[in-house]
């Protein structure tokens, strides 16, 4: 009977030892948290640094919330913004996988999540940010140049052939027209709605500010963010899922297919990787004119 017992005693042991020769990821006794990282400007496009899109991001969100025993899942994110429309869509797979895995997503901002960058952050069940991050810019920008006067000033006469009656509208060539100004005004209008309607239906009850405070533009450092419910806690990523899940808890870093079978499966956002860029020097202004608009957009929030 005593030896019974003592191989009784030794059985719990036995079943450790086996544990410790299963890779952790296979273990279901050890939480796992997949981390996505969204990072860059949103919607704008270069040949060599493409934005960040639906289409480039979805599969390496479909493989996160397909993790094996996984408790959550986590987003880093660091975007000051970009189109509305790519935001949205963003916005709405994150929230259509979290509710088909029943999974919590847990947001995590960086250095910045402005604008759309913000959008794609009210995805998150919780937010978390850094003292120092910037959040909020819930507004809508357009912006162009005017021209008319340097085409004239080097002899340059402007042909333009449109059906259409605002076609043209807004062209940088032409002298501003107030009631084109006004349509712009109008769908700008109606976009930011669509955006504090967005915010106001992910945060809840949880915003703290009024709309006049919320939803002008403005943006803010972490601790504020937090005050006005734009953000549940400061926090890093590694000590808040520790705490949460465990000393133990693994955070694998789900990446973006890459190689040449990939391109192939057009799993690459447009103009990444593609060589037709280089395809000749006309391309190039428009190239140029990117990256600036790009690094306007980061150099708005002093990055």
């Amino acid at each position: 009977m005593s030896e019974q017992l003592s191989d009784r005693k030794g059985l719990p042991s036995l079943i450790d030892w086996v544990k410790q020769l299963i890779p952790a990821k296979f273990r279901r006794d050890i939480p796992v948290v997949p981390v996505v990282r969204l990072s860059g400007v949103i919607g704008a496009v270069t040949p060599l640094r493409p934005g960040l899109t639906l289409a480039g991001t979805a599969r390496t969100l479909e493989r996160a919330f397909a993790t094996r025993h996984a408790k959550a899942v986590a987003l880093v994110i660091n975007s000051p913004g970009g189109s509305p429309v790519q935001s949205r869509q963003i916005y709405l797979r994150i929230r259509q996988l979290a509710a088909e895995k029943k999974l919590p997503v847990l947001v995590f901002v960086e250095d910045v999540a402005a604008s759309g960058g913000y959008m794609i952050a009210c995805a998150g069940d919780e937010i978390f940010c850094d003292p120092s991050s910037i959040l909020g810019s819930i507004g809508v920008i357009g912006g162009s140049f005017g021209f008319q006067d340097l085409i004239k000033r080097i002899g340059v006469e402007r042909r333009l052939y449109t059906a259409g009656d605002h076609k043209a509208m807004l062209d940088p060539f032409l002298p501003e027209d107030p009631d084109d100004v006004a349509r712009l005004k109008a769908l700008q209008r109606e976009i930011h709605a669509i955006f504090i309607a967005l915010v106001k239906g992910s945060r809840g009850a949880r915003l703290k500010g009024a709309d006049d405070v919320l939803f002008t533009g403005e943006y803010w450092a972490g601790e504020r963010s937090v005050s006005l419910g734009l953000a549940d806690k400061i926090g890093d990523l590694r000590s808040t899922l520790r705490e949460r899940f465990g000393e133990k808890v693994l955070t694998p870093v789900i990446a973006p297919s890459t190689g040449l079978l990939s391109g192939l499966l057009g799993r690459r956002s447009p103009g990444a990787g593609s060589l037709a860029a280089f395809d000749g020097i006309g391309a190039w202004p428009d190239e140029l004119i990117s990256a600036l608009e790009t690094r306007a957009i980061w150099a708005k929030f002093g990055f």
